[in-house]
């Protein structure tokens, strides 16, 4: 059954490898990426090259843009 190939855990992740790829990261795993603390990643979030998306108090921060941004560091 297809409903069965994409299984999510119940903290809302993938463990499947047939689950897409995440578009989106959270501020938490912002701050695990970079190995910072939370406070520094939504530090981070308040600097304008770093662009994040706003979904009512919900801070999303796209992949590609993110990818972008730590491309242009190194």
């Amino acid at each position: 059954m297809a409903a069965l190939d994409n299984k999510i855990s119940e903290s809302g992740t993938c463990s499947s490898q047939n689950c897409r790829e995440k578009k989106t990261y959270s501020v938490q795993e912002i701050a695990e990426i970079l190995q910072i603390s939370k406070t520094k990643a939504y530090d981070l979030c308040k600097d304008p090259d770093f662009r994040i998306i706003r979904l009512g108090r919900t801070i999303r921060v796209s992949k590609a843009s993110f990818d972008e941004w730590l491309d242009n560091l190194l």
